[in-house]
């Protein structure tokens, strides 16, 4: 596959290249059937809140959207004149669907893919930059936060089975970056054996993959439901101020 002309191709010899693929086909049924990605966040899409960060990154050569397709027919004006990087394919009915829709329009020449949910506006420039970095390496880069709760495991009535360690486990978020090599043959072998997949890095680890936590905040919120896209315009209208004690 040749990357687009001006894209991949143009960078200099040696210079990391990074393709980016953002889901966002999903229907949006917590949300009364609207699409997530298209609702107005503080006055834009929250799909173009959660690309720009990569847009901003001086590595990212290629961003492809999966979109539903309808809409993949018809993107919206706002996103494909956004930024001449950006190109919409049609996502299937899963997220694994839409992810490897994605994967396979970037170009081959490319180092590192970089998955991320269409509906996480609020991503920061900072948590790309550390999982890109941690692909760049060789491993795999996985965004999320230490889980602060204590957590329990149930069984299928709701009874307790067992209460795993809190110090050990992690949220999972996303972004989550890869060596673009090693992600593309972790999806080959989920469609070979039909594994179902609601996180990328889980594909990696079933092929034996080194996957490293990078943290990042609560702030990188998906929105899922509509009190998510209250509480993300709180979020980006509350002024920066340091935490204080009484």
């Amino acid at each position: 596959m040749s990357p687009p002309s001006g894209d991949a191709s143009d960078s200099e010899e040696g210079e990391l290249k990074v393709g980016v693929v953002v889901p966002a086909a999903g229907c949006g049924q917590r949300m009364g059937g609207l699409a997530k990605p298209f609702l107005e966040l503080c006055g834009e899409p929250v799909l173009m809140r959660a690309l720009r960060p990569f847009l901003d990154h001086p590595a990212v050569q290629e961003v492809i959207v999966s979109l539903s397709p309808d809409h993949a027919e018809s993107p919206p004006a706002w996103l494909i004149e956004a930024d001449r990087r950006i190109r919409v394919v049609a996502g299937g009915e899963t997220r694994r669907d839409s992810v490897w829709a994605g994967l396979q329009e970037l170009s081959d020449g490319l180092d590192v893919a970089v998955v991320h949910d269409g509906a996480r506006p609020l991503v920061s420039r900072e948590v790309v930059g550390r999982c890109i970095a941690v692909a760049e390496r060789g491993a795999c880069g996985v965004a999320g936060v230490p889980a602060v709760d204590t957590m329990k495991e149930v069984d299928e009535d709701g009874v307790v089975v067992a209460t795993p360690d809190r110090s050990r486990l992690w949220h999972a978020q996303t972004p989550q970056a890869f060596p673009l090599d090693v992600i593309m043959a972790a999806y080959r072998r989920a469609f070979a054996e039909d594994f179902p997949a609601t996180d990328d890095a889980a594909l990696v680890e079933r092929l034996g993959g080194r996957v490293v936590m990078v943290e990042s905040s609560a702030d990188n919120l998906k929105i899922t439901r509509p009190e998510d896209l209250e509480m993300a315009r709180l979020m980006l209208s509350a002024p920066e101020e340091p935490p204080t004690t009484l």
